[in-house]
């Protein structure tokens, strides 16, 4: 199977795929803001070390704790997980291949000694950010 983009289905597919934010989602500022009004000091969008071309959507380098709010169609959440129709085969595989990344990404930090947090972006940010304080703060 191809990994080049398949024609979409229809322009409004296209428009509205081509508006998808990759960075600074409503889930990831709300932890973000929350962390920060904790006291919490982190980089955004930071290189994975060894990693070129990825990403954590937080990271507290000192701590060695990373952070990724996981869109929940992009990387199949079980509980929200859709396959589009157009196109179906194509995107069975990309949403396989970026679960597959995803885990190669966790293996590769807690490889290094890292602490890796997931979490969907239908999950409470206030719930959310007490895992980041206690892997962050050591309690």
């Amino acid at each position: 199977m191809s990994s080049d983009r398949p024609t979409p289905s229809s322009t409004a597919v296209s428009e509205r795929m081509s508006r998808a934010r990759r960075r600074d989602t409503e889930p990831e500022m709300m932890i973000r803001k929350e962390a920060h009004r904790r006291g919490l000091r982190y980089r955004v969008e930071a290189a994975i070390p060894g990693m070129p071309r990825r990403r954590a959507d937080m990271i507290f380098a000192g701590a060695k704790v990373a952070v990724f709010v996981d869109g929940c169609f992009w990387h199949s959440c079980p509980e929200h997980t859709s396959i589009p129709r157009a196109n179906r085969e194509w995107w069975v595989a990309k949403l396989e291949k970026n679960q597959l990344r995803d885990r190669a990404t966790d293996v590769h930090l807690e490889g290094l000694g890292w602490t890796v947090l997931r979490f969907w972006e239908h999950e409470d940010p206030l719930v959310a950010v007490d895992a980041v304080e206690r892997a962050v703060r050591g309690h």
